[in-house]
């Protein structure tokens, strides 16, 4: 029997999934992760939490089975500082982090004129590896001396389960150190870093075999000595195949931590407003957009202003509410933002309180803000030619009919639920048997992805007004905030 082990290391929790390519899904679990925001704009997370998961999940759902071949998929473009042993020396610098406003500052104008968008396929901006690079040479000077490789988060754990060090090749694309076109690391970006290049490993396809586990990760684990390590993917990449997007036209919202909206096309979109990766079918491209907080900034609204009062009852409070909350308008740059607008900087806030505001229509805002931003990046992607066929909702928040009606409201468009998702840890399980051979084809992932409810859009051009005040908002405060 071919069994697959996926493992996703996201945001707010480690997931993992056996996966058996002729019965589909046979077993899941997770485990919550911690994030640490010590000072304003800073996300880290604990690296060492994240392997204690993986054992943890590992011995839970696969000890003493027969597994096939290991994926992982995470978080992407995080940084990891890892030592001659391969082992991370400071906590992980997160996708989301916001520090680094006067290194990228100073990076943009250090490389003026050296084509960074066209030859990278991304701006130096707040996603960018070279500029948290950059803040680490100058901050934490010890630790930087000690590091002698670079790494993402599934890239860390792939050497922590191998011994191997690997880069797989959406986290050298999202990094902004990579050149699309010398397929390699793009030296003089490195240069103006500060970073020599031998801190990078070299890049691999997702399905590529890494090497084997090693009998003291196995050991740990409770998994067999010997079983085959794929580089795995990005956890956004992975999640839009896991959810079917597997043509051109094809779209994911993402109602995450963080809001992720992914886009398949046939061609490169290079564009400074939004990211590029690799689609894991060779030859299709996910242009797309990250929000930095999107379900974080929910949470914060529940345990700061609503003190732990359970989503069912705001979401209650909201869906009484008219579209427009009240003429309340919210900004969700609770970490700043990346995409569309790029700026670390920004902040989040609401506007258009009276005395009759409500938690109710602040809540309400919340959720509009979040849908609002999808729709800039749907903007977005019609000023450059592109008109989703069909959009799918997928993450925690599409277990909320009011969000995703919410959604659906604003954009105007239906999105179509998905049963059972298990999320970005499915196609890491898939990546793992393309490496191995137990699939063929990669048209294979639609067996295991079963399409739910339909939600179509109610009262989209009561949204316009309220959406126009959203568009005007940042521009007004820019100055103000920073």
């Amino acid at each position: 029997m071919t069994l697959l082990l996926g493992i996703d290391i996201g945001t707010t929790a480690t997931k993992a999934i056996l996966l058996d390519p002729a019965r589909g899904l046979v077993a899941e679990g997770e485990r919550p992760m911690a994030l640490h925001t010590e000072q304003p704009g800073w996300a880290e997370e604990e690296v060492g939490d994240w392997w204690a998961n993986v054992v943890s999940l590992s011995r839970e759902l696969a000890a003493g089975l027969e597994i096939t071949a290991i994926g992982v998929s995470g978080m992407v473009p995080t940084v990891i500082l890892q030592d001659a042993d391969g082992l991370p020396i400071r906590r992980s610098i997160q996708q989301n982090d916001a520090r680094t406003g006067v290194e990228i500052q100073e990076l943009r104008a250090r490389l003026a004129g050296a084509r960074v968008l066209e030859r990278t396929g991304s701006a130096i901006t707040q996603q960018s590896v070279a500029p948290t690079l950059v803040w680490l040479q100058r901050h934490e000077a010890e630790a930087w001396a000690r590091t002698r490789t670079i790494g993402g988060s599934y890239d860390t754990i792939v050497r922590m389960l191998t011994g191997e060090r690997s880069i797989e090749a959406n986290w050298a694309l999202e990094s902004g150190l990579f050149d699309l076109e010398t397929k390699d690391w793009a030296l003089d970006i490195l240069h103006a870093a500060g970073v020599n290049p031998d801190l990078l490993p070299a890049v691999r396809r997702p399905d590529e075999v890494v090497g084997a586990l090693t009998n003291a990760a196995a050991a740990e684990t409770g998994l067999r000595p010997g079983t085959p390590v794929v580089a795995g993917s990005a956890d956004h990449v992975s999640s839009a195949f896991a959810a079917g997007l597997v043509r051109e036209g094809d779209l994911l919202v993402k109602l995450g931590g963080a809001g992720d909206i992914l886009l398949t096309t046939a061609t490169p979109v290079i564009e400074e407003r939004l990211y590029l990766d690799y689609h894991l079918v060779p030859g299709l491209y996910l242009p797309n957009g990250c929000m930095a907080t999107s379900g974080s900034f929910i949470r914060w609204f529940q345990a700061t202003i609503a003190a732990g009062t359970p989503l069912e009852l705001l979401d209650a409070e909201a869906a009484a509410v008219e579209p427009g909350a009240g003429g309340v308008v919210a900004l969700p740059y609770m970490l700043g933002e990346k995409t569309p607008i790029h700026d670390p900087d920004a902040r989040g806030a609401f506007v258009g309180l009276t005395l009759a505001t409500e938690r109710g229509h602040l809540f309400r805002a919340v959720l509009e803000g979040i849908a609002f931003g999808f729709r800039h990046h749907l903007d977005v992607f019609a000023e450059l030619g592109h008109v989703p066929r069909r959009i799918r909702v997928t993450n925690g928040g599409a277990r909320s009919r009011l969000w995703t009606q919410v959604t659906a409201d604003v954009i105007g468009l239906p999105l179509e639920t998905l049963r059972s998702h298990p999320g970005s840890a499915l196609g890491a399980a898939f990546v793992a048997g393309m490496g191995v051979g137990a699939f063929t084809s990669w048209s294979e992932i639609e067996r295991f992805v079963e399409v739910g409810e339909t939600i179509e859009p109610h009262g989209h051009d009561g949204y316009e007004r309220a959406y126009q005040t959203f568009r005007a908002l940042y521009p007004a405060l820019k100055e103000v905030v920073h």
